[in-house]
């Protein structure tokens, strides 16, 4: 799959996902076909599954949460008062307005994504919450709307694995951020190898499944693109089964001829990472015994 064709089938897949409120698996499956989620009416629940607390869904403006995600990079980043923080593929803006509670009005948050119809409704669920220490930008992760050494933490929740080019995501992020500045990632990794008719189909990629890298390789992308400290923070598989159930039987279902062996495989083949990085400062050189 071409870069131009993923991004182009994210933009409309996701901005659909958008415009009718909700996720795209589930109930809303015949509509739009695979993402990562479940039904409106499961969004919650599998909000808590993936570590938000009811504070944190009660927080925010109820439309911020489409169930997209695959962890709470939130909870493991350690933000502080007065920081900045970019989230990589924000949506409607659930991490962001969380990452914001945290930083205060001291601090700002920047959330970034390339669908024109999910700022719009960040935007309109920041001015619904008061938010005035958020702001979105229009803009694609692998290519940031941003300054070199301009933030404190980088988070990012499912997202990664919708990038054709992830070492560029990688590259980006230790970019903008401040020397000693973190990396927190929510992400889908392979643990074995998939159906290549799975790898490559569009709709399974849309799904979060298809673009997803194996995990080894995941991590020695981020350390390639200079990040140390680089460790799985937390390890689980991913909880969303109807969901990838839902991705995997309309991949069979488009001909592909998965045998149930098959379908049962993939659908034990991807888990659900925390991931984290720092960039390093620059050393210091110490004085002592100069002239």
């Amino acid at each position: 799959m071409k870069q131009e064709e993923i991004h182009k089938t994210v933009r409309e897949q996701y901005g659909k996902i958008a415009k009718q409120s909700g996720s795209c698996c589930g109930e809303s499956a015949q509509q739009i076909t695979n993402c990562c989620g479940a039904n409106t009416g499961a969004v919650a629940g599998i909000s808590k599954k993936l570590g938000y607390s009811d504070q944190d869904l009660n927080m925010v403006p109820e439309s911020a949460n489409l169930g997209l995600g695959c962890g709470n990079p939130v909870a493991l980043a350690s933000l502080k008062k007065g920081e900045i923080v970019l989230d990589l593929g924000s949506g409607a803006g659930f991490d962001s307005f969380l990452a914001a509670a945290k930083v205060g009005t001291a601090g700002k948050v920047i959330g970034i994504d390339m669908t024109a119809e999910m700022l719009d409704k960040a935007r309109e669920n920041a001015r619904k919450g008061n938010y005035t220490n958020v702001e979105f930008r229009l803009g694609e992760i692998e290519n940031l709307p941003v300054a070199d050494n301009f933030a404190d933490v980088v988070i990012s929740n499912c997202v990664i694995n919708l990038a054709s080019n992830k070492q560029r995501v990688f590259d980006e992020a230790f970019r903008v951020l401040k020397p000693g500045g973190r990396l927190m990632v929510s992400d889908l990794v392979i643990l074995k190898e998939l159906p290549s008719c799975i790898l490559t189909s569009i709709d399974a990629y849309i799904g979060c499944v298809a673009g997803a890298m194996e995990k080894n390789e995941y991590m020695e992308t981020i350390g390639k693109a200079g990040f140390e400290a680089v460790k799985i923070i937390e390890e689980s598989a991913y909880p969303l089964s109807s969901a990838m159930t839902d991705i995997i039987s309309k991949v069979t279902a488009d001909g592909l001829g998965l045998t149930d062996q098959q379908v049962q495989d993939a659908s034990e083949s991807i888990a659900s990472i925390k991931v984290q990085g720092i960039k390093p400062a620059p050393e210091t050189k110490s004085i002592s015994g100069m002239n």
